[in-house]
Formats: C-alpha cells, structure tokens, sequence
C-alpha cells in the first residue's frame, strides 16, 4: 500500500515509518526539521529511515502549500496519517503563532491533498489535552471536550472539527487519534522523561509540578504505534457504528479513539521508574501546578479494543528502561 506520513523525522513519526516499512508498504515521508527541538536528532531517525528500501522523502514545511501538493502528488497515497505538528503545551504560551501555521494552515494543507487523491483512510493525530479538566475519568471518546487549557489543545480540537467538515463534505473516511504522553526510545528531549533522566544523570534537581500530585496515562511508543495500524485497517463506514460505544459521526465516515494505556501513573511513581532503571536517586523539588498542565490524564482504552482487538500494555519500568538504554548509548551518557 502507498502510505503518506507527514512527521516522520519525529518521535512517533518515524517509529510508524519504521513499522510501515518493515510490513512491506511504501512510505513517502514528509517533514520539516524544525528547530523547535534537537535538529540533530530529527536528522538521525531521518537517516535510518532514508537507508530503507520503499521510503521516499520529503524536506518540506507542510505551510508551504504547493511543495506540499507536489510531494503528495508524486507519492499518489492511498492512505494519509498526519502526524507532524507543532508540539508542547507550554511552548503554546510563548509562540502560540507556530501553532496556527503548523497546526492549522498545515493540517488544512494536508486534508486537500487526502480530499483530492480520494484516499481511502485519513488518519489524524490529535492529544488528549483535547480533554482539558475534564473531571470524568477515564476520558471517552463521546464526552465533550471543549475547554481547551492551552493553545496547543485548541489547535488540535480545531483540527479535528476540520476532519469533520471535510469527512461530510466530501466522504472522507477519517479517524481522529487522540495520543495519551507517549514516550520510548528516539523520545523528543522536551518531554519530561528525558529532562529528568538527564535531570537524575548530572545530579540536578528535578522539577515536580503541583507538588508531584499528579497523573499521567504513559502510553509506549511501540502500543502506540501497533493501535495506530490496527486502526488503519478499520476504515469507519457513515451509518455504521461498531458497537453502542462508538464515537462514529451521525453525520460522516469520522470517528476518534483515544490511544493509551488506561492505567494513569502518579508523577512520584514515574520518578521511582526512572530512577531503578538508572540505579541513580533524584533529587526533587516539589513545585506549583504550571498554567495549561491537567493534573490527570486517562483514557479508556475500550473502543481502540473493540475496533482492533488490542490495548496497550507494556509495562512502565519495561518501557522506562527502554528509553533510558536508548538515552545513555544515544547521548554517550553515564
């Protein structure tokens, strides 16, 4: 199958190239290699995908309309899954205009090109920030989410609106993935995992907001990557829910799964993880809650089971001591 992926010099983008690849499709990758983070980095996953047979790729900011449409012409996909975006929750504070372009201006850009090929499955990564406070736990995908805490969250739930208009307009078969704090081997160095493991290695302090009293649903890169290609293989059919809890559109082949583990972490917890895994003890500081953070997050994992049959399940210290193997050869750390 022919398989455009926008996002594949990042985190997760290059693992689904990776497995994409290796089940034998042809993958034409698109990325923009941003600075907003380690461009050596990008630059490394990129050239361990270049090396593979079946993988085409494309230096292009997907703002950049018409490169953009040329590159998906030459590449003819028959499935989409957009992944590149502009990431971070507390990076939306500052440059909240990176967000617009890329999450936005982009992702519009990248549903003309899924809209003209007619492909048969657009993919959509979206974040469980989407849920902001939401105080009912686990999060489902049918209850609302309309009070976003940053502008990242708020791009992203306009993303998926987008998907939506563009499913009915045009019987676009879409499926909106909303990603629980993924995290494994080639991780962005912004995430929490490795600022603490680099925190815990040089003898710094590390920080711990809202005093450590907090949750996360960590969701390992390889699950991650396993649920999204189940879920490509399950194309939502208007009219045609899978079960009484399918969040599949009255009105369009669309729906959204959450992507997670379904079994939140404490912050405390995470730390002792990290800190077996590298034999070395942190030192903490227990800090006040930062604007945008929620304190929980939790998916239920229930329709990504009933549509694919699977649910995350690797266990935290396996997957803690994955990224932090990955981390000390990557970086020559000690």
């Amino acid at each position: 199958m022919r398989i455009l992926v926008t996002g594949t010099a990042g985190f997760i983008g290059f693992h689904l190239a990776s497995r994409l690849l290796t089940d034998g499709h042809q993958v034409t990758g698109v990325d923009g290699l941003t600075d907003y983070y380690d461009v050596d980095l990008k630059r490394a996953r990129r050239a361990l995908l270049l090396g593979r047979p079946g993988y085409v790729d494309h230096e292009i900011m997907l703002e950049d309309a018409d490169s953009f449409a040329a590159a998906a012409d030459a590449a003819r996909p028959q499935v989409i899954v957009h992944l590149a975006a502009q990431a971070g929750v507390r990076y939306s504070l500052e440059n909240p205009r990176a967000y617009l372009d890329s999450n936005l201006v982009g992702a519009f850009n990248v549903m003309e090109a899924a809209r003209r090929h007619a492909v048969s499955h657009f993919v959509f990564a979206s974040t469980s920030s989407v849920y902001g406070l939401a105080e009912t736990t686990p999060f489902v995908e049918t209850q609302p989410a309309d009070h976003p805490l940053t502008f990242y969250a708020a791009t992203k739930k306009a993303g998926e609106a987008m998907t939506h208009a563009y499913s009915h307009a045009w019987g676009l078969p879409t499926t909106v993935a909303r990603f629980f704090t993924v995290y494994g081997p080639w991780g962005r160095p912004d995430m929490a995992l490795g600022k603490f493991v680099d925190g815990i290695l040089a003898g710094e302090t590390i920080d711990l907001f809202n005093e450590g009293d907090m949750e996360r649903d960590f969701t390992y890169v390889d699950d991650l990557v396993e649920g999204l290609t189940r879920l490509m293989a399950v194309v939502p059919e208007r009219g045609r829910p899978a079960s009484p809890i399918d969040s599949l559109s009255p009105d369009a082949p669309w729906r959204i799964v959450n992507i997670g583990r379904g079994a939140p972490v404490r912050l405390m917890d995470f730390v002792a993880a990290i800190e077996a895994a590298l034999g070395r003890t942190a030192t903490i500081n227990l800090a006040p809650m930062q604007l945008g953070d929620p304190p929980t997050t939790f998916a239920s994992a229930e329709l990504l089971e009933t549509l694919t049959g699977y649910r995350p399940d690797t266990p935290l210290a396996e997957g803690v001591a994955a990224f932090c193997k990955w981390r000390l050869s990557y970086y020559g750390l000690n």
